[in-house]
């Protein structure tokens, strides 16, 4: 195990409220601002402000790329899930469960190998165990894969598919769980690492080409590495005490993009809610996109 300096400090004048979901798609990062409802991309030059692609009237949790539709995104948005053009309209596809847009998001999602979309809900008040993840199919179908989670973030996949990741920011988790690729169905999950309390909570993740996971601690202020077996590898420190999510990206992969998150402090430090960018040896996975059968937008 190893610990390196901090991070360094973010050159873009952006600070985010909250931060999320970073992924490197087409040669440029991407992320949100999940209460702002807002997509970015982040230009390539390191002290460019962000872009907007989209702006949602609904908290924006996460997008994953469109397999057949270039500029089109499937995202976890308010109480559900829809399709954003590259106009910025959103086709809502139909949700198994009406979820309250008073008491309930969602939150983070992502992609799958075999072109499957997961996304999970939580409460405003984070009350405990009201939490699912959902899967979309390719044609559309929405399941309600899980249950009884609290905060549910990433999920984030191994490079076939076969293995899922999935934590509990509120309980402290990440458990595992094997994917069946014929049908997107869970099996039994186990636990792969628990964080302590007072470390911070585990918040979006990501999986590199050896097979280990990147996860940002929510209240830690660092990201850490960890082998398939769970042994922790290293901690990058972080100089903002939120950060979100991690996405592996750039010219060669190895370019190690986190999110963080302003929101909640009072005051917040002058890094708080920025985007941060540092060079690792392991590239990252190629982005997974969503594969629909047929045009889903109504």
């Amino acid at each position: 195990m190893s610990t390196v300096p901090e991070v360094p400090d973010s050159r873009r004048p952006d600070r985010l409220a909250l931060g999320e979901g970073g992924r490197w798609v087409d040669g440029r990062l991407v992320l949100v601002d999940i209460l702002t409802g807002r997509l970015f991309e982040a230009p390539q030059e390191a002290a460019a402000p962000l872009r907007t692609i989209a702006e949602l009237p609904v908290p924006l949790g996460a997008v994953a790329p469109l397999d057949v539709t270039a500029g089109t995104w499937i995202a976890a948005a308010g109480t559900g899930v829809g399709l954003i053009g590259p106009g910025g309209d959103v086709g809502w596809l139909q949700m198994p469960d009406k979820l309250d847009p008073d008491t309930t998001r969602m939150n983070d999602g992502t992609a799958d190998p075999a072109g499957r979309f997961w996304a999970g809900s939580m409460r405003y008040d984070n009350a405990p165990d009201t939490g699912s993840l959902y899967r979309v199919d390719p044609d559309g179908r929405i399941v309600r894969a899980l249950d009884g989670m609290t905060i549910p973030n990433g999920p984030a996949f191994d490079g076939d598919g076969t293995t899922m990741y999935l934590a509990d920011t509120a309980k402290g988790v990440v458990r595992r769980y094997p994917v069946d690729l014929a049908t997107g169905e869970l099996g039994a999950p186990e636990a792969f690492i628990t964080i302590p309390p007072g470390e911070g909570g585990p918040d979006g993740m990501t999986v590199d080409r050896d097979g280990c996971v990147w996860i940002a601690l929510w209240g830690g202020g660092a990201v850490r590495r960890y082998h398939p077996d769970g042994t922790l590898d290293r901690t990058l420190r972080v100089p903002a005490g939120q950060p979100t999510s991690v996405c592996l990206g750039g010219a060669d992969g190895r370019t190690l993009h986190i999110t963080s998150a302003a929101i909640g402090l009072d005051p917040a430090g002058p890094q708080d809610g920025a985007v941060f960018t540092v060079r690792v040896d392991v590239p990252g996975l190629p982005t997974a996109r969503f594969l629909p059968y047929q045009d889903l937008r109504r």
